[in-house]
């Protein structure tokens, strides 16, 4: 099976993890790299090879793994690459920053000398 961008959203989450599966087999082989030395190499039992090339999943630690093991990590910003800003959001964002930022003035929350109580220190 391949995933295009047609049928994929309308497959399920076990099509898709038999699809990646799939692609992580063929990429180990194209590799001439058999099961045991994928487990080796990405530090998990053979087993999980098997069963992650069958579909049955894996945890995220473990498929990355897997694809630095098969020195694939450039699938990872193909899957999910670095979100990019719209112009309009760009602008949006910066009529939003303010340009001056108040300050607090020190005597908040404390009351006030009264005007009879100041002097200059000149005054006897």
């Amino acid at each position: 099976m391949s995933i295009n961008l047609h049928n994929i959203e309308i497959m399920s989450n076990q099509q898709i993890e038999v699809e990646m599966g799939d692609r992580i087999r063929r990429r180990r082989l194209d590799m001439n790299m058999s099961q045991a030395e994928l487990a080796l190499r990405a530090g998990v039992a053979r087993r999980t090879i098997t069963s992650v090339e069958h579909g049955q999943g894996c945890s995220l630690q473990t498929l990355i793994s897997l694809v630095r093991a098969l020195r694939a990590l450039a699938w990872i910003d193909q899957f999910l690459p670095e979100p990019e800003i719209s112009p309009m959001a760009l602008l949006l964002q910066e009529e939003e920053t303010p340009y001056r930022v108040k300050r607090v003035r020190k005597h908040a929350g404390r009351p006030l000398k009264k005007a009879t109580d100041w002097k200059w220190g000149d005054e006897v």
